[in-house]
């Protein structure tokens, strides 16, 4: 599948079964001007939250473009975890348990056949002639952990491997922009989740194309957080991953490498480079 930037690009990942964070995304969209054609999510439409149907029908029905991301494969086959790639035996895998069994019992058949159908890899064709792969994880793996600290020839690796100038991913739940020499990796972050840094703030991706190369944005989403939290207790779904919509804290940091683990609880700023 391939997409012509002809204007602002609105990008986000993880909605996650949070109907209320998803909502409010929409919405800021709508407030910019910003049709669903150039609207992308990079995947995880259902994880953590109560909300599983209910989001992935709100997300169906507004006519984003999705990347399929590792929930979808496996909810797409009502397989029996949701592929993270977490560690077996560690808080995450035994957390992911719980979410993913809700999960899996909410999605409808005609909601599994969406998620089969979504493409795993979107090429974004910018006005100057540049590519962007739209992707979850990795190039070849939907659930690789890749974040900001990850060594430059391991991201431009993964971007030579699409043949594109740049990727734009997913699945860390963690927002940022690097240059990979004269490429580029961005991360929109999750709006179902926070990001780890002691704030209740959910994360999106702005690309604006002009004259000069493309601007990139990261930037906050505000939304009514107590509300997806009261959902997920009332669904009895792990209290960690509630009071992390809250406090901003992820119940572990078991996929943290080491300079992301010593960043938990600081508050991240918005981002702005040109590209």
């Amino acid at each position: 599948m391939k997409i012509t930037l002809d204007g602002p690009l609105l990008v986000f990942g993880g909605p996650y079964s949070n109907l209320q964070a998803t909502t409010a995304l929409l919405a800021e969209a709508v407030r910019r001007g910003i049709p669903p054609r150039r609207i992308l999510c990079t995947g995880d439409v259902v994880a953590y939250g109560a909300d599983a149907a209910a989001t992935t029908a709100l997300v169906m029905e507004s006519g984003v473009v999705v990347v399929a991301g590792n929930c979808e494969e496996q909810l797409a086959e009502a397989a029996a975890d949701c592929g993270c790639g977490f560690e077996e035996g560690t808080a995450c895998d035994l957390l992911s348990r719980s979410w993913y069994a809700h999960a899996n019992t909410q999605v409808t058949p005609a909601q599994r056949d969406w998620m089969r159908g979504l493409p795993k890899r979107i090429k974004l064709a910018l006005p100057d002639g540049r590519r962007l792969a739209v992707l979850h994880g990795g190039a070849h793996e939907t659930s690789r952990f890749l974040f900001a600290s990850t060594p430059e020839d391991v991201l431009a690796a993964e971007i030579a491997a699409t043949g594109c100038d740049g990727v734009i991913a997913g699945h860390c739940g963690i927002p940022f922009a690097r240059r990979v020499g004269a490429g580029l990796w961005l991360n929109a972050g999750a709006v179902g989740m926070p990001a780890d840094d002691g704030t209740p703030r959910a994360w999106f991706a702005l690309l604006t194309p002009d004259a000069t190369g493309l601007r990139v944005e990261i930037l906050p989403l505000h939304y009514d957080h107590g509300v997806a939290a009261a959902a997920m207790r009332a669904a009895r779904l792990p209290e960690g991953y509630a009071a992390a919509l809250s406090s901003g804290l992820w119940p572990s940091c078991d996929v943290l490498p080491p300079v992301e683990r010593a960043r938990r609880g600081q508050a991240l700023a918005p981002v702005a480079l040109m590209w």
